[in-house]
This record gives structure tokens, sequence and C-alpha cells, in this order.
């Protein structure tokens, strides 16, 4: 009985949404390129662009996802947005924007449907995008792209830190050839509502190496 309630309880929070907070993940599509050998341009994009925004749970930040709710539709992305989107939110692997846009919504936006509308999801992410420009202040503290140049966890966060008042949380991809750690994401946590920024309280997922590189 006590596992069906456990088992209950974990699709009901999946099909509805059930969820404490967003991860809004921000990448830098040139780790994208490098590590999955796969690019929609000759040259990545050398500012963080938008992953998505995800409605998450402390004890499985993966969930909820893939919710029952209204299916992505694009005319609701009005074109005004979407000229915006494909600058701050592009398909940097295949260059098909609108499909990314739609895999986005569909497993995540549908999760926080009661709260953001699609139009709403959108725009809400947008202005995220905005708000920070990770580009810019990872510069700001001479930290630009390097092929040499490696940074300890800390140099990265302390900029971002200091810009936005919160703790960011950093994920990296392992090159399985070198070995070598690339900076893949930057995530800034909202509350529920996601109007205000948070602490990101999770375990990095940059491992325990001190170097990363950033390239």
């Amino acid at each position: 009985v006590l596992g069906f309630a456990f088992f209950f309880c974990f699709i009901m929070s999946t099909s509805t949404g059930s969820y404490v907070y967003f991860q809004f993940v921000q990448q830098w599509p040139t780790t994208t390129c490098i590590l999955r050998k796969k690019c929609s341009q000759p040259r990545p994009l050398q500012i963080f662009t938008i992953h998505g925004l995800w409605p998450s749970n402390y004890s499985n930040p993966t969930r909820p996802s893939n919710c029952i709710g209204s299916q992505f539709n694009f005319t609701k992305v009005y074109p005004h947005m979407r000229t915006k989107l494909k600058r701050a939110w592009p398909d940097v692997e295949s260059g098909n924007d609108t499909q990314f846009w739609e895999g986005e919504w569909n497993k995540h936006g549908t999760c926080s449907e009661e709260r953001l509308n699609q139009m709403q999801y959108f725009e809400r992410s947008y202005a995220m995008w905005r708000s920070f420009n990770i580009s810019e202040i990872l510069k700001n503290a001479s930290i630009v792209p390097s092929a040499t140049q490696k940074w300890s966890y800390s140099d990265i966060v302390a900029p971002i830190k200091a810009a936005t008042k919160r703790t960011p949380l950093l994920r990296c991809k392992q090159d399985k050839k070198t070995q070598l750690l690339h900076l893949h994401e930057v995530v800034f946590c909202y509350e529920y509502n996601a109007l205000k920024q948070i602490d990101c309280n999770r375990t990095s997922a940059c491992g325990n190496q001190q170097t990363i590189s950033f390239q």
C-alpha cells in the first residue's frame, strides 16, 4: 500500500506539474558544438543562449516533465517574439529553432502552464535572458573564451554572483578523449512564480576538478 502511494504521488507530480522553483538554463554554444560534433553554424555564437525554463523540485530537479497540458502552438509565438527568440533561444545543433522551442514547451512548459501560458512562458524566458548578459559579466572579469587558459569553479561563479546578487549553478561537460571539463551551462534559479531570482542551492555538475575550460 505504501509503495502504491509513493507511485501514485510520483505519477500525479509528473502529469499535473507539481514543482517548487524554476531553473533558467543558458548554454554556451561552443561547448555543445565541440562535444556533440554537431553544429548548425560554422562558427558557434559567442554568447550564452537559452536552453530552457524548467519547473523543478529540489528532490529531483529533472521532474516534473512532459505534463498533461496544451501542446506547442506556433501561432502563439508572435512574429516580434520569434525574431527575439531566434537570437536568444536558437537551436545551435540543427538550426531548427521552432522544433527546439516546441520540445522545450512540451517537455517543461506544460508543467507550469497554470502559472505561465505558452505566450507568457516564452516572454518570461526572454526577459530573464535580457536581465543579465553572462558573456559580458564574465568578460568584465577577464574571463573570455580561450583555448589554453583554465578557470576554477569559484572564478566563474564569483562575478556572476556579484552581478546578480544570487548564487548560480554551473554545469560542465567532459571531453571523453581529453578528459577536459568544459563550461556548458549557467543556471539561474527563480521562485515558483518565475518572477524573483533566488539562490541555486544544488550541487554543481562540474565535478571536483579544479580547472574548467571555457573555449
